[in-house]
């Protein structure tokens, strides 16, 4: 019978890249005891990483030698598994709508679960709780508008706005003008008067 870190790292193989592990989805394997030593053992000889509490990936193999996962594919997996909603946060689509030059140094998402940090080799990304306002929309122009919006504040909400309108495509404006209910008044406001003005 083949070894348990064997099974594990061939599971490992067959999913796709950033898929993430946890002792819990091993169980048809063995017990919850030996998994969680196995599993351990995997990341001590660098064959697997620890990402987190409990959450394991395998490292991706080039001809360049050895990587972590990309933390997009990652944080896709863990929102997946977990059943979050993971988004990019404010500062990050802040620049990627060229609303701000500032280039995030850190890489941090707002998420509908708790706050944790994963390590991805030399990478460090935080998950940060937010509230379900800043997650509408996830994966979508619209979604990262109220981001944007919610990292500039109140002060610069109706310049970025009128920016916004020019910029977004029609269904993104629509998108965002239409979740304006679900957003704080501070937000909801000119939302709402750029909808009707």
């Amino acid at each position: 019978m083949k070894r348990l870190t064997s099974r594990i790292l061939e599971e490992a193989r067959r999913l796709p890249e950033g898929a993430v592990l946890t002792a819990k989805a091993l169980l048809h394997l063995s017990s919850r005891a030996a998994v969680d030593q196995a599993l351990s053992r995997l990341a001590r000889r660098g064959q697997l990483l620890r990402a987190g509490r409990g959450l394991y990936v395998l490292p991706v193999e080039s001809r360049f030698g050895v990587r972590a996962p990309s933390v997009e594919k990652v944080v896709e997996a863990v929102a997946a598994q977990r059943g979050e909603t993971i988004a990019p946060n404010g500062a990050a689509a802040a620049n990627a709508l060229g609303l701000s030059t500032q280039v995030p140094v850190r890489r941090v998402y707002l998420t509908s679960g708790p706050s944790r940090t994963l390590h991805l080799g030399r990478q460090t990304v935080e998950l940060k709780h937010a509230p379900q306002w800043q997650l509408v929309l996830p994966g979508r122009p619209a979604g990262q508008a109220v981001r944007a919006l919610a990292w500039l504040g109140p002060a610069k909400v109706y310049e970025t706005m009128r920016r916004l309108k020019r910029t977004l495509p029609v269904t993104e404006w629509e998108a965002l003008t239409g979740v304006g209910a679900r957003l704080p008044t501070w937000l909801a406001e000119p939302v709402s008067q750029a909808t009707h003005g």
